[in-house]
């Protein structure tokens, strides 16, 4: 007979429809059965789900869905970019390996590198990312076990030749992980291109809407992710239900946001070279990209990014007014998400590094990153300059 106990808590029920939204299993734990035990006494429980912290649905939706956009077999959600950062090069790293990265990267992954993980015992080789014999030379002398770049850096947009540094890092036998958050897999699938990981802010694009924090990882290798996904268990950096699901949905409008947002940056692009004020555009569609020509063909063959930077007249004190004034874009960090943002170098990103250091690492006084939104071309473009005039 059922209990009438009104305190005895009932089960959950599973549906017979077929949603065409994923359902959120906001659940911390799962009934056990054999199949599960015998997952947990085979492989610690990688396989089945029966706690969330190992594996959850939704978490599990969102993966494959980024996995599929990378052109990837296997795929992981971590609780942040940085958290998927880190877990996949401490996976991969021992003490007494090396590791040769670019010295272009994120400000909390040069953290890891300079800091964390010396501290474990990994020598680090930094160079340019974009001096590709730099890379070649680096390579031949350390025999890394990982290489490590960003496919483009931030907020000079520079594009690292990936097919070039992963061909040389395979004859060495190095595992390549680049950090593909700011191209995406819209304008760059890196994997094609020699990479061997893949790891991203989902924070950014991929969840798309500034209200979601968490990372990606994807790559071919079926042991890897086995050992990833142990220590992303081990080190608690999994991934919420809830916050799986939002990225779930922005991967759901992923491409149509991207689609617009590439082309409202391209029109801006060339819109601003024009502009009285503007010093210098910087986006991988222009001829005068110093990357353009065979490098962004490869690595960025069809489309060239929804990043924007340009370099105002009159320095850091000029684009803080003009970021200022701005009435439509939104003076931010971060990027990737509906609305466009601006930010300026010198006070957020790199504000830790000296004028002088900026200068060196070709971060120019008056340079203004736009991460662009979906406003559309005039609106955005009639903001730029009512806010550059009004700044001058």
């Amino acid at each position: 007979m059922e209990s009438t106990d009104p305190y005895r808590p009932g089960r959950a029920h599973t549906s017979r429809t077929s949603p065409v939204v994923p359902a959120i299993y906001q659940t911390t734990t799962f009934e056990l059965d054999d199949r599960a035990y015998e997952d947990i006494q085979g492989t610690g429980g990688l396989h089945e789900t029966w706690y969330s912290r190992f594996s959850n649905p939704t978490v599990q939706a969102a993966a494959d869905d980024i996995a599929r956009l990378e052109g990837a077999e296997h795929g992981l959600m971590t609780a942040s970019g940085m958290a998927a950062i880190a877990t996949t090069l401490v996976t991969l790293l021992r003490a007494g390996d090396t590791l040769v990265a670019s010295k272009q990267v994120y400000g909390d992954t040069g953290d890891l590198i300079e800091r964390d993980l010396p501290g474990l015992g990994v020598t680090v080789v930094r160079v340019d990312a974009f001096d590709t014999e730099a890379w070649r030379r680096a390579i031949a002398e350390h025999a890394p076990r990982v290489v490590y770049g960003e496919t483009l850096s931030n907020p000079q947009l520079r594009v690292m030749d990936i097919p070039s540094i992963a061909e040389a890092a395979h004859g060495a036998g190095a595992t390549v992980v680049i950090d593909n958050t700011f191209a995406t897999p819209f304008c760059t699938r890196a994997l094609d291109l020699g990479a061997d990981v893949v790891v991203e802010s989902a924070t950014k694009f991929l969840a798309g809407h500034s209200d979601v924090i968490a990372g990606s990882i994807a790559t071919n290798d079926g042991a890897l992710i086995e050992e990833i996904q142990r220590r992303i268990i081990t080190f608690g950096g999994s991934l919420d239900p809830h916050a799986a699901f939002l990225v779930w949905r922005g991967v759901r409008t992923f491409r149509v946001r991207l689609e617009e947002a590439c082309r409202v940056a391209v029109e801006l692009a060339t819109a601003m070279a024009e502009e009285e004020g503007v010093t210098a555009v910087i986006h991988p569609s222009r001829s005068d990209h110093p990357d353009a020509g065979a490098v962004v063909d490869r690595v960025m063959p069809e489309r060239r990014g929804a990043m924007l930077t340009l370099v105002l007249e009159g320095g850091d004190e000029r684009a803080l007014r003009a970021v200022r004034s701005l009435r439509v874009a939104v003076e931010a960090t971060s990027l990737g998400g509906v609305e466009t943002l601006a930010s300026l170098p010198f006070n957020s990103s790199h504000f830790n590094m000296s004028p002088e250091e900026r200068l060196e690492a070709g971060i120019l006084p008056g340079m203004l990153r736009l991460a662009i939104g979906l406003e559309g071309v005039e609106v955005l473009l009639d903001d730029l300059r009512q806010a550059i005039t009004s700044s001058g």
